[in-house]
C-alpha cells in the first residue's frame, strides 16, 4: 500500500516538483494550493499518511495551518518546508514532526519523509 502525501504550498511549481519527486519515491501524492484546501482535503480524506506544508502562503499561513491541523488530526505527522530558516525558533512552528529548509537538493526532505512514516508504522 503506497503511503499518501499531501503537499500544500502556494507555489504551482514546487508543488508539482514535489509532486514528480516523492511519486518517484513510490508515494501517492495530493496537492493543496492553500491551507484552506488543505484542511478542506483532510475533512473529506481520512488515509492521508503525512502532510509536507509551507510556511508563507497567502491567506492562512503554515503556522495556522499546522495549529489547526494538530487540533483536529493529533497523529497526523506535519513538517514544515520553508524557504526561511529563520522560523524554525518561532515557537508556533514546534508542534511541527520536522522543519526542512526548502533546498534544490530534495535528500534531506526525502530522508526526513521516511523517517517519520517508519516511526509511525
Amino acid at each position: 500500500m503506497k503511503r499518501r502525501v499531501l503537499v500544500v504550498d502556494d507555489e504551482e511549481g514546487i508543488r508539482l516538483l514535489y509532486k514528480e519527486e516523492l511519486e518517484e519515491e513510490g508515494y501517492e501524492v495530493e496537492l493543496a494550493a492553500s491551507g484552506e484546501e488543505a484542511l478542506e482535503r483532510l475533512e473529506k480524506e481520512d488515509d492521508i499518511d503525512l502532510v509536507l506544508l509551507d510556511i508563507k502562503m497567502q491567506g492562512m499561513d503554515g503556522v495556522e495551518v499546522l495549529r489547526k491541523i494538530k487540533e483536529r488530526w493529533k497523529d497526523l505527522p506535519v513538517i514544515l518546508c520553508t524557504a526561511y530558516p529563520h522560523y524554525k525558533h518561532e515557537f508556533g512552528t514546534w508542534a511541527s514532526d520536522a522543519y526542512v529548509v526548502k533546498s534544490s537538493d530534495l535528500r534531506e526532505l526525502k530522508d526526513t519523509i521516511k523517517d517519520i512514516l517508519a516511526r509511525k508504522s
